[in-house]
């Protein structure tokens, strides 16, 4: 009596049968895999975040372009920097030895710095799916935890031919277990899934704003 009137979160997990287990398992698993994302991502995108504003600063300083990518060189650390360093390379890979430009410049400037960015972009919205497939899939992985330990309780309530209610509960108490994790897991991917979609797309759109402006200086520096 005494185990049957334990309802604690390991001893519901201890009588629950092995099907049961595996998917309470593999959805802590999954809830412990979606935040180890979260943590990396908001890190991640503050960085970047910091980057950007550290680099925007410096190439909006009046320092000369030639100079400022002498300084942070071919592959430089920063995502900004590397975009930028990307558009440098190809704008001096496009003058001959005479000086003079190469035809078509601008757009292999232009599509060397898109080159880049969506680089940049992968690199940011590596880990994304993740959130969205376990916010998609943990409720229903756990629902059928819970059909599957109901269908056992219901069983086993037949064998015993006893509807008491100390007899019913414990049963389907674990299997609302199973259903319990997997909304834990899932609500927190899709709110953090919405947010960091929606602050890598505004980094992306930082940096395609930067390669536009640069590429309006380059445009200006080839037409003169």
């Amino acid at each position: 009596m005494e185990a049957a009137a334990d309802y604690t979160m390991w001893a519901l997990f201890a009588r629950a049968t092995l099907t049961v287990k595996l998917v309470m398992i593999l959805l802590v698993a999954a809830s412990v895999w979606c935040w180890a994302v979260i943590v990396d991502k908001l890190i991640q995108y503050r960085r970047a975040r910091a980057e950007a504003a550290v680099f925007d600063r410096a190439f909006w300083s009046g320092e000369p372009l030639d100079a400022l990518f002498e300084q942070i060189g071919n592959n430089p650390p920063g995502r900004s920097q590397r975009i930028f360093a990307a558009g440098m390379v190809e704008w001096r890979r496009s003058h001959r030895q005479d000086g003079a430009l190469i035809a078509g410049a601008q757009a292999r400037i232009d599509r060397s710095m898109d080159v880049a960015i969506a680089k940049e972009a992968g690199e940011l919205q590596k880990g994304l799916p993740v959130l969205a497939t376990v916010g998609s899939t943990a409720p229903f992985v756990g629902l059928f935890g819970t059909v599957w330990g109901i269908m056992n309780a219901f069983i086993e309530i037949a064998e015993q031919q006893n509807t008491n209610l100390a007899v019913v509960a414990p049963g389907i108490a674990e299997a609302l277990l199973a259903t319990g994790l997997g909304l834990l897991a899932a609500i927190p991917a899709v709110i953090y899934f919405n947010k960091l979609s929606s602050d890598s797309d505004r980094i992306v759109n930082g940096y395609e704003a930067f390669a536009d402006e640069f590429a309006t200086i380059l445009s200006r520096q080839l037409d003169s």
